[in-house]
């Protein structure tokens, strides 16, 4: 399976060109030949100071089948055990670079591409991604994931070259990662009713085709959940299609508007590790959990609307205490005020609100029933509650109320504040 990008970067209904960086996308068995002629005869010929950037999971797998390409680069293996992409594995990075480091190849998973985005764009070094697991959607991305001093961050990256990415390996990938994947694809539902809310309420810009594009990845995922979680060639290559064309929708976008929303905010958070302690679980399955939680919450105000008992408040709580004492006792308050203002809920009235309830109810209708998005992720072995993720149950409460401020961002977890049902 080949992508062109060409076919995403034409002019749009919603009256922007989208631009794509990223020259070509190859998803298909065999892709890492496709890598060796590129490096030898092609388009990638011409940077002879190449680093490649792995960690010790990602070289176990590719260390036989990529031995070729690992013997032209310089190598750096990074201790998969508890590595995130924060300042301490960048400075490990950057330690490491020589001088004249002339492209990036990333071969690994999410945290491996969010670092190597990151460090390229830093460098003004073009990168090339090659992903180990469809785990998540980050590697068509433009913006990284980082973690500085303790506050999550999504951040501007560098978008690669070009993806390979071989189905030899990553549909072999432990079902764990795969599932995490799928998890991540699913969340999209939360994403994309938020961004809908958001326009509905804001000037926010909002692209039909971008929606499209989101939506045609959670379609191909959703008809092909038992089949990925079969491990079956052809459904993982559908589901690793389906995360690229979310990272190309985010970079239509410029952001990671659409494909995160109040189910990541809600990771920020526990990211973060304000309410909770560490929690030993992959990204996707923590945005499963939030996209659970989020999806809860939702329909409930949507039944409130339905039964007219959803009221606006015509004043905003405020939370400067509870927020001293969470976020205030990790010593990063100053960052997430520095975040939310000036607060987005400043600018919608009490009026605007109301008028928009019911049009947001029919928003929150057009999503999974809770039963149907539980059984969507248990027939692709994902997990769906907050204890999966080592969350305890009486966090939630807590988690909904944090989460909006982990992003100025609208979202109805944000609008939330304003409600009472």
């Amino acid at each position: 399976m080949r992508v062109d990008a060409d076919d995403f970067a034409r002019p749009c209904s919603c009256g922007r060109e989208h631009h794509i960086d990223v020259k070509e996308i190859i998803i298909e068995s065999g892709a890492i030949g496709k890598l060796e002629e590129e490096m030898s005869d092609g388009n990638l010929r011409e940077y002879i100071s190449p680093l490649l950037i792995c960690d010790t999971s990602s070289y176990k797998v590719t260390e036989e089948l990529m031995e070729d390409i690992y013997d032209r680069c310089q190598v750096l293996i990074l201790d998969a055990e508890d590595l995130e992409a924060d300042e301490r594995a960048v400075e490990i990075v950057e330690n490491y670079m020589e001088e004249d480091i002339d492209l990036v190849l990333a071969v690994g998973a999410g945290t491996i591409h969010d670092l190597s985005r990151f460090v390229a764009h830093q460098y003004r070094i073009p990168f090339v991604s090659v992903p180990t697991a469809a785990s998540s959607d980050g590697f068509t991305s433009t913006v990284a994931d980082m973690t500085w001093n303790g506050v999550k961050k999504a951040v501007t990256a560098e978008a690669p070259l070009y993806v390979f990415a071989d189905t030899d390996i990553f549909a072999k990938a432990p079902k764990r990662l795969t599932a995490a994947g799928v998890s991540d694809i699913l969340g999209k539902y939360i994403a994309l009713a938020d961004w809908k809310i958001s326009s509905l309420l804001t000037d926010e810009y909002y692209c039909a085709e971008v929606v499209n594009l989101e939506t045609r990845a959670l379609r191909m995922v959703k008809d092909n959940l038992k089949e990925t979680a079969a491990g079956e060639e052809d459904a993982c290559e559908k589901l690793m299609y389906a995360l690229v064309l979310s990272g190309l929708a985010m970079q239509m976008t410029g952001n990671s508007r659409p494909a995160s929303g109040a189910e990541h905010h809600l990771v920020h958070l526990w990211d973060m590790e304000v309410l909770n302690g560490h929690l030993d679980a992959l990204h996707g399955e923590k945005v499963s959990a939030g996209t659970m939680v989020a999806l809860i919450e939702y329909k409930k105000i949507a039944d409130a609307i339905r039964r007219k008992t959803c009221k606006v408040h015509t004043h905003i709580e405020e939370d400067r205490e509870f927020l001293q004492s969470t976020f205030g006792k990790k010593g990063v308050l100053n960052a997430i005020e520095k975040e939310n203002a000036p607060e987005l809920l400043d600018a919608i009235s009490a009026r605007q609100l109301s008028d928009a309830l019911p049009e947001i109810m029919q928003i929150i209708d057009a999503l999974p029933a809770v039963t149907d998005m539980q059984e969507m992720m248990s027939k692709a072995g994902c997990v769906s509650r907050v204890r999966d993720i080592g969350l305890p149950g009486e966090a939630v409460s807590d988690s909904l109320r944090l989460a909006p401020y982990t992003r100025r961002r609208m979202s109805l977890l944000r609008l939330r504040k304003l409600l009472i049902y």
